[in-house]
């Protein structure tokens, strides 16, 4: 199993709609049962609360449903999955201060494996949650793809059992 939990500041737009698209990526492949997919936010302030609507209805847009309850990170949820994948800078340094430095070979950020390597935009701010839905996806994508190479074995071991 392949822990991956993705991760935003509130766990309300951007890392939600990341383990949604992921989720879609990995059944579409038929790989779910290689993956426990999750996300958090670094901050406490939306706990609890669901998926941000403009946020749901992108996701509905583009064929993607689900459902989510924000929730925030604690250093277990670090321990605990393989990899961490953040949609910033300010969530990578989140993290860090978080874990005192600990765990950052699983931490990326999520667009550092496309060929673009950048920010996820944040939609909170720009209000553009298509261009924050295209960011993901090709991080998604192209992480996805990376797994698949890394743990190859894994998986395909996984298949057979």
């Amino acid at each position: 199993m392949i822990n991956v939990t993705f991760v935003c500041l509130g766990n309300i737009c951007r890392s939600p709609m990341a383990e949604l698209i992921f989720k879609n990526m990995v059944d579409e492949r038929a790989l779910s049962s290689s993956f426990c997919i999750s996300s958090f936010g670094t901050s406490d302030e939306e706990e609890g609360n669901p998926i941000y609507p403009p946020a749901k209805r992108t996701l509905i847009m583009h064929g993607i449903a689900g459902n989510h309850t924000a929730r925030q990170l604690s250093l277990k949820d670090v321990k605990n999955n393989d990899y961490i994948l953040v949609m910033d800078g300010r969530n990578l340094m989140n993290i860090m201060h978080l874990t005192g430095g600990q765990y950052s070979e699983k931490v990326y950020k999520l667009c550092s494996f496309t060929e673009n390597p950048r920010d996820v935009a944040d939609p909170w701010y720009t209000r553009d949650f298509e261009r924050a839905f295209a960011d993901i996806e090709d991080g998604c994508r192209c992480f996805l793809e990376y797994v698949l190479k890394e743990k190859a074995n894994l998986i395909d071991y996984n298949k057979k059992h």
